[in-house]
């Protein structure tokens, strides 16, 4: 089982559009690809950090994933409205 926890920080202005293209690539991924969750979340504390966690059963399906169309599409575009570069963890369940 992999989990892929990614924080990403939205310029202010932006959220709309980010969650826009964010929740197309949520219902495209759930739709078309193996995961098991592709959720997306806000932060209570700091609206313009949004955080997808999504639940893969292997890294192969991950890697599948991040090499499909929708994902090459729609990442991009959102990365245009980030005040930053995202920050991912990939990690593997132990227990």
């Amino acid at each position: 089982m992999i989990k892929v926890i990614a924080k990403n920080f939205a310029k202010e202005d932006k959220i709309d559009k980010i969650l826009e293209l964010a929740k197309e690539l949520v219902e495209t991924t759930v739709e078309k690809d193996d995961c098991i969750k592709y959720e997306m979340y806000q932060d209570e504390k700091n609206p313009n950090v949004l955080i997808m966690i999504e639940e893969w059963e292997t890294i192969e399906d991950l890697n599948n994933h991040m090499s499909s169309e929708h994902f090459k599409r729609i990442v991009p575009q959102m990365n245009e409205y980030m005040d930053k570069k995202p920050e991912m963890s990939i990690c593997k369940k132990m227990f």
